[in-house]
């Protein structure tokens, strides 16, 4: 099973076979409100971790996502660029930004599990 880890700016990556999918939390999403735009990253674009790598915006706000890991951006979803309120409707799931290969797998021990994760919202 992938393990999925979260930073304190509301990214998530979950990884498999070396390959981080990156996306914004449902806590993200709940603060920017109805999306209206999404912009992914390039497919090749190397990415170092905490780096600017898309950016979504709402009726309310636009807002950067940085990436939890660094890597090679190897997939985006289009889907979202298409139809960017999926991002409202499936943060956690199906509304992913992009897919990394993974530069360093040890930048994963920074991140939080889910219960740590849910721990931080909490002090929020």
């Amino acid at each position: 099973m992938a393990d999925r880890k979260f930073s304190k700016d509301h990214e998530w990556v979950e990884v498999a076979g070396g390959v981080g999918t990156v996306g914004i939390t449902d806590y993200a999403q709940g603060q920017l409100g109805d999306v209206v735009f999404v912009e992914l990253p390039a497919v090749g674009k190397k990415l170092g971790k905490g780096d600017n790598a898309a950016v979504v915006e709402s009726v309310k706000a636009a807002s950067e996502v940085y990436t939890p890991v660094s890597g090679d951006v190897t997939e985006v979803n289009q889907a979202i660029v298409d139809d960017p309120a999926k991002v409202n409707a499936e943060a956690e799931g199906g509304a992913w930004f992009f897919k990394l290969k993974l530069g360093n797998a040890a930048e994963l021990g920074d991140l939080m599990d889910r219960a740590a994760y849910d721990a931080y919202l909490k002090t929020l």
